[in-house]
């Protein structure tokens, strides 16, 4: 995240609004990813977690939060970490920031590693500011489930740890 001043940051993440969400995901769009989650879990053994938020509040902005360390914060929060396989991953967007974050649990994390997350990252960001909002999401669904279904097969007993729905904050 580039250095941009406090009071700056405030005045972004003030004027945004869990209202300005919708706008951007829709209930439709919410039902498609929600869905993508859970065909891309019938292809692994991993769990795939979206949680989108408008923005900070003001004590995290003026302590300096970081999207990624408020990613970091949520995904322990959620006990994405808690998967029996270490394999849960955390798509976090932080709008006011215009910002997106991938965390992965330990097990999927060593596969993976940090370039590869930056990469989907970086490829959801460059959709969003052409306006591809839930083609965004669904891309860095589809590339997740990839990299799980490569090294978290899907097992004879699926079950679903986590919820598929959207976490909007």
């Amino acid at each position: 995240m580039k250095s941009v001043h406090p009071i700056k940051r405030w005045l972004r993440h003030a004027w945004s609004h869990p209202r300005h969400v919708s706008g951007l995901f829709p209930p439709d769009s919410l039902k498609h990813i929600e869905h993508a989650i859970a065909q891309s879990e019938r292809h692994h053994a991993g769990e795939i977690r979206v949680v989108i938020e408008s923005g900070l509040p003001t004590y995290a902005i003026f302590k300096g939060l970081s999207p990624r360390r408020r990613a970091m914060h949520l995904f322990g929060h959620f006990n994405i970490w808690d998967t029996e396989h270490n394999n849960g991953v955390l798509i976090y967007l932080l709008l006011a920031d215009h910002d997106v974050e991938i965390v992965a649990d330990r097990g999927i994390h060593r596969q993976v590693g940090e370039a590869g997350w930056q990469q989907i990252c970086q490829h959801m960001e460059g959709m969003f500011r052409s306006g591809q909002f839930e083609s965004g999401v669904l891309y860095g669904i589809q590339a997740i489930g990839e990299q799980l279904a490569k090294h978290f097969p899907p097992e004879a007993i699926s079950r679903n740890e986590l919820s598929n729905r959207v976490l909007i904050l």
